[in-house]
This record gives C-alpha cells, structure tokens and sequence, in this order.
C-alpha cells in the first residue's frame, strides 16, 4: 500500500509539473475547444457505435455510452454477451460447473477462450493467475463504452488470438462543460425474494481554461450489490448393471438429489482522470481505476454417497436402450442409499488498482509523440469451507421421463429425512488460496504523418513491461477429511456419529427448501449443519473430528488396543512450496506500421501494414521433490540388469528461466465500393502466453526399481528402472499461436442501420494440454536422467472457422410513434477441431485419476471402461445468436433482448463427473470385470436462452426513470453428461427473474 501510494504520488507531481512547463506555451496557443461528440439518446448510442466500427482501422465491434447502461444487464460480463462473436458462461468456475453464475463468467470471443482485456488501450487484468480482467468484477456503471477486436493490429498490445476486449472510461474533454450524472437502483430476485440489491453511482466532471492551459477533472464512482439464488436438481451418472434385469445389461443412477445456493455480491469502482491541454500541440492526462469485488455465497446441497453396483431397483422401467426411466431404489446391503448433505461457504475479494499517465506532444506538422506509463496492482483471496453429515435413506423413488427429474416421496420418507436423529456427522473440507500481481509498463509510441497522395503515417514505438505475480494455494488444495464414514465401519470406528447420540447432537437445523425451482418442484426438507461449522473453521473442524477421536478410541478400548487414531491435520497455507506459485515477466515489444490509401480508385482501398516484435523473458521460482525408492541390495550379491542411478533424495528450492521471441505480422485492408458498403480483409500471426496457473514450477519425481533377489545365488536381478512425475505447471511452455484470416463486408444503409458479414479461419498450434514431457534429473556423476512427468504442454493444434452477421435498422419511415421501432439481430457459427501432437486415445480406459492418465484427461471415460474421444474445442458453441427489438421515440425507450447459445462441452475430467469404482470391460487386462477403472465424463453445457428487457422514461432533459427484468422466462440451465447410452440429464439450475427500478438525474 505504502509503495502505491507513493507511485501515485510520484505520477501526480509529474503530471503538475507538466502542467507548469506548459504554461509559456499556452499563453500564445489557440484556446478553442476540443471538438467532442455528445452522446445523447440510445439511437445516438447506436449509431456512434456503427460509426466506430465502419471507420475503424481493425474489425472492431463497440457498445458505447448508453448502451451500457440501458441494456438490461448488471455486469460487464452480461454486456459482452450481445457483440456477435461473443459468448459467456454460465458456471462460477470452468473446473467447477456444479454452481451456477447468474450473471455470467468466462468470455469467449469466436468460440476462443484466448481473450486479453485492456482499459483504456493499456493492458489489465485480475489477479487470478490468467490474463484477463474477471468482467464481472468492473463495475459496468464506469464504461464509457467497450470495444471487442478480432483481428488486432501490429500497434496493439501482444496477447489475443481468441480477441481483445478495450474497456473505455470517460475524460474530461468528452464533455463540453460541466457535467453531472446521479443513478440509483435496486434489484429484486423472484427466487430469493426478502430485501431489494441497491445499486448507485455518480460522475462530476468539468473543464476550465487557465492561464496554463485547460485542465478538466472528472470523479466517478459506482456501488452496486446483488442478491441471488439458484436452485439445481442433478442425476448421478448411470453405471451398467447386469445384476438388476435378468439377462439385460441396464443403466442405473445411484441416486438424484438437490441443492440451493444463496449468493451475495458487492462492487465498487472508483476513477478519476485529471486532463490538461496546453495547446493543439501539447496535452496530457493521469487516470486513477480501481475496482472492489467482494463476494460470499452459502450452500446447502444433497448428493448421493452411495455404492452404484449395490443400488437395486424395484418396479423399474428402461428404455430402449436400457436407461433407467423409472422406479424405486435402494440398498440393502448398506443399510440405506447412503447421502450426503453439506453446508459450504465460499467468500472472495478481489480488487484491481490502475494508474496510468499519459503525454501527448505534437512537434511539428509531421512528428507526433506519445508516452505512457501505467502501473497496475490486483490481488485476491478466497476462503471455501464444507461440513457436512449424512443420511442412509431406504429408498428413493425416481421419474426421469420428464423434462426435470421428479423425485417422489412419501409422508413418512419426508418425516425421516426431516428427523436429525437420522443424520450423522460425515467430513470437513476446507480451501485457501491467496493471488497477488502488479505490473508496470512503459510505452513510447512515435507517428510521421506523410504529406502524399498514398502514405497515410507511420507509426511506430516500444513498450516494456515487468509483471510479478504470486498464488499461493492451500496444501492439499481441498483438504476433505472423513469425520465418520460408512466405509470407516469395522476398520477405525464400530458406530457412526449419529446426531442422536448427545455427544455428537446439536448446531443443525432444518431447510424447508421453500418456493423451489418458483414453487413449480416440491422436495423434502433436510437437516444441514449450521453455518457457524463452516464459517468457524479451524476451532469449530478441531471440534468436529473429535467426534471421530471418541468413536476411534472406543473401538480400541473394545478390542483392548492401543488407541492408533490419526487426528485431524488442518491445510498448510503460506508459505508452503507445494502450494506456491511464483512469476515473473518481462517483455519488451517494438512495432512499426504503416496506414496507407488510394483515395482516387474507381474503389478507394485504404489500411495498414505493420509487424511486432516482441521477447519475453520468464522466471519461475519452484520446488522439486525427488523421492528414490530403489532397494536395499544385500552386501556380496550380484546385480544384473538395468543399472540403478544414483540419485538421492532431496526436496528443494528450484528455478527456472524461459525465454522466446514472437514476430507477428498483420495487415488490414479495406475496399470502399460506395460510400455505404465496404470489405474488408485482415491477416495476422498472433499469440496467447500461458496462464500463470500453468507455469508453476512444483514438480514430484519418482524412481522405481522392480528386482527380485535370489539369496542361494546371492544375485539381485533387476527387471527395470522407471522414472516418472507429476508436475503442477510446465515453466518451460511456450504461447499458444495462430494464424488468421477474416474478411468482411459491411453495408451502412442508414443512420444506426447496417448489414455485415465477417468469414474467419484461426490455425492453431502449440495448444496446452495435460500430457507427458522430458523433466530431465542429474545423478551424483553429473549424468542427466529423462524422467517422464505429467504436466502441461504444447501438445495440440487446433482450428476454429465460421462465420458471423449482425444486423440493425430502426423503420424511420413508419407512420407516427411507429418510427421508433427498430431491431438488432446477430448470429455466429464456429466450427472447431483440435488434434494432439501425442494422442493417447484406446479402446479402453485403464489407470486411476491422475495427470499421467492422458487418455481420461483427453479423450474421457465411461463408467463400462471405454474410452469416448473425438471431442471439440472446449467452451466453444457451434452456433449462438442475439435478438433484440428496440423502440426509441420521444421519451421513451425499451428494449426486448433474447441471448442463445448452443451446447458446448465445459469440461471432460471435472467435479461430479469423475470417479474410480468405473467397470474394467477391457478382455485383455487382468482386472476385466472388475470395478477399478477411473472414469471421468465429457460435462456439457446443453442448448441456453434467456430473455431480457428494459423500459425507461425521460420525465425532463435532466430525469428518467427505468425498470429492467433479467431472464424473464425463468429459463432453466441444463447440463448434460456424455455416456456410451447418450447426452444425459446432469443439472438442472433455476435463478428465476430478477428486476431493477432505476432512477437517472443528470445535467
């Protein structure tokens, strides 16, 4: 903080006294104005952003000014969602999908998730180990407007294959005069109804010309809070069973449950922009950006616990294909379908602190320079805690055929389930990680404007940078930790800790689950732990598995014993290397580029030329921990065989440097055939760097000897010598690159009315994947071993073509108020393949649940052992598109907007898909039959549209008033998991409508 305070310190006396060097020059300068376009009404909005992308340099689509603020969204995330080519997901996490984000999280741009974000031209980003801004952390009350690239120039920052998102904030100088804007809002959920979500913001911003020139100051501020509720129903996946229908292999869940997740949001935004003009000639300003976000949501969810192969099912119906439709499970052989249910908090915050300063001197009619300076600060922390009991249910009847699961149950199974002496306390799980970054970067920038019939200018400039970011992670990462489990009985403890019992009872309560799914699903009430478990951490997990320490020690006692009672051991956070991860960044980039046209052609053509260079130079500190199994061989024996290396234990400190250079050439073309319709054509070299997250230098290595000794012989025979390891990150990768090509047409038929049509093709290579690489280790000789580790590499090329329109019109030449109607409509369509460098794929899955598991990490696995493969790009739809009818006369405005989406695959080895009880089916491997293949399911996001709208009235130039409704068709989110049977059912989310009165004052 301190450091912070005295960069900015440090900039904002730079800047005055640039201010007080101006102040000869400005005596004798032209005072004039600036001239400015005013943004006034939401056509206006509209048709400047159609003015931005028609007379851009690069293929650019923009939202400006109003857009933002009368689109009927509540995050810059949402707002994303309607530029063509843009998609947003719908999960907190991508590693995650089993919580619902209701406003939307990871951005993709032409169904790539390569997306680099700046603010204001310069680069910025979130401290969550990528390199990107978290969207829906910036306060969307703050933008001016934002535009997303696709294919960028050589004068841009380095970085977007998938795309680059600018984010805009006002100056001073965007206004005539003094200006003053005052908001306030508040939202309320339908779902979780209680109290209203407020939300409000102002800016103050104004101009003065002194004797030193004119200066202008501008002061913004927004605060905005969200309340939400999800409510999920999910089916488990199904196992093949041939023990259920005679002579029948069917598909049978273990179970279906529910859950519900309250979630609470609070953002801040904080800019200020101090701006001078000396002269025409001289300008400069310093922005101040900082974003606050802080979150925690609460959850309490029901899931099934049970073994697959012991549920059996009375009254069952199948399907053609042997999929359980309906009937009633159970389990005797476990005493119940065993259950869990867990109370989890999750808390974050986050914030990104950017300050930037910016100098502008024209020279002469010729040469025009440009600095800028920018340092950046974000950092992070986030606490997740899990405590949760259990229940072993008699039975549960189930009817799939619907389009949501129906979970039928009687009195008397609502009564036990709403019992507490039918719960048992059941584990603890508790997460940490902690994200700092900062970045400072200088660019110098330089332009020669050509006096020529051809030449247009050329630019050219440099740029460096340093980056440091830090995560340090909890160890292990998610720390679960039985306090009495089913599979405990008989081993550890005689009894489970049964609330019944007075020693265990108490802090639970019971969840009645109301107005579910909008009232439209009626499920149990069940009995959960009290937050206070969960959020009291690490006294109240101390408390709990004591529990386990009185059931542990009886059983001893009963089988006269010494009590051998592991006790509970809570995660190591800071300063852990197995749960650091520390980097460090420098680039340094120079560009040139030359814009051009021929004016005079019966089509004019203009453009640009350019290329950049750019190094980068990493240096990751790490830890390696090499652990030597080799055998003890007696003494006088002989050995024969493979030779065992020498190498010795150790744990320790590792670090690594990489270094390349990038040179990426584009060019920009654009062909006028009339004054309203132009093509286009672009074609670049573009790269993505890894994220953070995957560099990190921990590594776990390992030496296995298999031998056999023979003492009558006195030899030791060594079959073979394996050396193998796990890495967390891969320091040594390398960016992601493409080549690509788009080409356009655009018809401008009308004030904010348009047709365009953009074809584009990316070539992929060097895509990071989880695959085997060389980790090479010296012996006490200096010789170098090739240990074969598991970790992240460039294993992968890809493509992703397609298309994309947009089109827009208000029908001015209606009668009346009929004039102010219009419509934007925008459709995409991306076609993707990826194929490894190394590809794994079997038949047949084999192996546990691990990174050297190539082929369940890439290709996925079935619960009968068979292997799917030939899976697409992940997060990428093939087909999306946006709908929105307008209406804008007089005082009133409105907007009907509905976003789709077709299914796209989330993940293939994630949480609540995967497991290690899949069933070996392989003829030829010596566990067939057996239930000990690792499984992990391809999890899709199925087919999703929402339906959104706004209406605002302006009372007076200076007041209106506004209401908005998000998701007015309380759409439902489904989630689908790939088996060998089919795309089935996973999740079902329900969030319900949420709306917003808003009241706008500005003059």
């Amino acid at each position: 903080m301190q450091q912070f305070r005295l960069t900015a310190m440090a900039l904002a006396v730079a800047q005055v006294a640039l201010l007080t060097a101006g102040a000869a020059r400005a005596q004798t300068a032209n005072d004039g104005p600036t001239a400015t376009v005013v943004v006034t009404g939401q056509r206006s909005s509209i048709e400047n952003a159609q003015k931005i992308k028609q007379n851009s340099d690069e293929i650019v689509d923009s939202i400006v000014a109003e857009d933002i603020g009368k689109l009927p969204d509540r995050s810059v995330t949402e707002v994303l969602q309607r530029v063509v080519g843009v998609t947003i997901d719908r999960t907190m996490s991508r590693a995650d999908p089993e919580h619902y984000s209701v406003e939307g999280s990871g951005v993709s741009i032409r169904g790539l998730s390569y997306v680099r974000s700046e603010l204001n031209g310069r680069d910025s980003f979130s401290a969550n180990g990528g390199r990107s801004l978290n969207f829906e952390d910036v306060p969307p009350e703050l933008m001016a407007g934002l535009d997303v690239y696709k294919n960028p120039s050589a004068e841009q920052i380095e970085g977007a294959i998938g795309g680059l998102v600018n984010l805009r904030t006002a100056l001073p100088f965007d206004f005539k005069g003094p200006k003053v804007s005052l908001s306030a809002s508040s939202t309320y959920s339908e779902l979780k109804k209680g109290k209203w979500s407020p939300s409000g913001s102002f800016l103050l911003s104004n101009r003065w010309k002194t004797g030193i020139g004119e200066i202008g100051a501008l002061l913004d501020y927004a605060y905005s809070e969200s309340g939400t509720r999800t409510d999920a129903l999910q089916v488990e996946p199904y196992y093949p069973r041939n023990d259920v229908v005679n002579g029948q292999t069917v598909w049978v869940p273990k179970g279906a449950q529910w859950r519900t997740l309250n979630f609470n949001r609070k953002r801040q935004g904080l800019y200020g922009a101090l701006q001078w003009k000396a002269n025409a000639d001289l300008r400069s300003h310093i922005t101040f950006f900082k974003s606050k976000y802080e979150m925690q949501w609460d959850e309490q969810a029901l899931f099934a616990a049970s073994s697959p192969y012991n549920i059996q099912v009375a009254n069952g119906t199948f399907s053609p294909n042997g999929t359980l439709l309906t009937g009633t499970l159970s389990d005797p052989m476990d005493s119940g379908i065993s259950f869990g249910d867990d109370t989890r908090i999750a808390k974050r915050k986050s914030d990104t602190t950017d300050i930037s300063w910016n100098v502008t001197w024209r020279a002469s009619d010729q040469w025009e320079f440009t600095g800028d300076l920018q340092r950046i600060k974000a950092k992070t922390d986030g606490f997740d805690s899990t405590v949760a009991t259990g229940t072993l249910l008699p039975e549960q009847q189930i009817d799939l055929r619907g389009s949501l699961p129906n979970l039928i149950f009687n009195d008397a199974q609502r009564a036990y389930l709403a019992n507490p002496q039918n719960y048992f306390w059941a584990f603890t799980q508790e997460h940490f990680d902690r994200s700092t970054s900062e970045s400072k970067a200088l660019k110098l920038d330089a332009k020669y404007t050509f006096e020529h019939p051809v030449l247009r200018d050329l630019r050219f400039g440099v740029r460096f940078t340093k980056r440091d970011a830090v995560t340090e992670l909890s160890n292990p990462d998610y720390n679960w930790s039985p306090i009495s489990q089913t599979w405990q009985l008989g081993g550890t403890i005689d009894q489970l800790a049964f609330l019944a019992d007075p020693r265990f009872s108490g802090a639970t309560h019971i969840t009645p689950f109301n107005n579910f799914f909008n009232g439209k699903v009626n499920v149990p009430a069940l009995v959960f732990p009290d937050v206070s478990w969960a959020t009291g951490y690490p006294d109240s997990y101390a408390a709990l598995h004591k529990f386990f320490d009185i059931l542990c020690t009886e059983r001893a006692v009963r089988l006269g014993q010494a009590p051998n009672c592991a006790p509970w051991t809570a995660a190591a956070f800071g300063g852990n290397p197995a749960g650091m991860n520390e980097q460090s960044e420098k680039t340094k980039a120079a560009f040139t580029q030359l814009r051009f046209g021929w004016d005079n052609l019966k089509y004019p053509v203009d453009g640009n030329v350019g290329v950049r260079y750019v190094r980068t130079e990493m240096d990751a500190h790490g830890y390696t921990v090499y652990t030597n199994n080799n055998p003890t061989i007696p003494a006088g024996f002989t050995q024969t065989g493979p030779a065992i290396p020498n190498i010795p234990a150790f744990a320790a400190d590792q670090n690594y440097r990489n270094a390349y250079r990038n040179v990426l050439p584009s060019l920009n073309l654009r062909l006028k055939a009339r004054d309203d319709l132009q093509f286009r054509f672009a074609a670049s070299k573009a790269v993505s760097r890894p994220d953070f997250s995957q560099l990190q230098g921990y590594a776990t290595l390992n030496q296995n000897v298999d031998f056999t000794s023979f003492p009558l012989t006195q030899t030791a025979v060594v079959r073979s010598v394996t050396q193998t390891g796990e890495a967390k990150g891969n320091p040594m990768l390398r960016p992601i690159s493409a080549t690509q090509v788009d080409l356009t047409a655009e018809w401008y038929f009308g004030r904010a009315s348009s047709l365009t049509v953009a074809l584009f093709n990316k070539r992929l290579k060097d895509v990071i994947v989880n695959q085997s690489y060389i980790y090479p280790l010296p012996d006490v000789n200096g010789k170098l071993y090739n240990f074969v580790a598991t970790g992240p590499v460039n294993g992968a090329r890809g493509r992703a073509s397609g298309v994309e329109i947009a089109y827009q019109q208000y029908f001015d030449k209606l009668p009346g108020a009929w004039a102010g109607l219009g419509v934007q409509a925008n459709y995409t369509f991306v076609d993707s393949s990826q194929h490894l460098y190394d590809d794994r794929y079997t038949v047949y899955c084999s192996g546990g649940d691990t990174k050297a598991n190539i082929n369940l990490n890439q290709n996925g696995c079935d619960t009968d052992g068979k292997t799917f493969g030939n899976l697409p790009l992940q997060y990428l739809s093939r087909n999306a598109y946006n709908l929105a009818l307008l209406y804008d006369h007089g005082p009133w405005s409105s907007r009907l907007a509905w976003s789709w989406r077709s299914k796209n695959l989330q993940g293939v080895n994630v949480n609540g898909t995967r497991g290690g009880d899949g069933r070996d089916t392989n003829p030829a491997s010596p566990t067939v039959g057996q239930n000990v293949v690792a499984w992990a399911l391809p999890t899709w996001a199925d087919d999703y549209g929402q339906l959104d709208a706004s209406l605002s009235y302006q009372i007076n130039e200076r007041t209106s008033l506004g209401i908005e409704a998000q998701n007015l068709t309380d759409s439902k989110y489904k989630q689908l998991m790939q088996q060998g049977i089919g795309m089935m059912g996973r999740a079902w989310f329900v969030s319900g409508p949420r709306y917003t009165a808003q009241l706008r004052y500005s003059f």
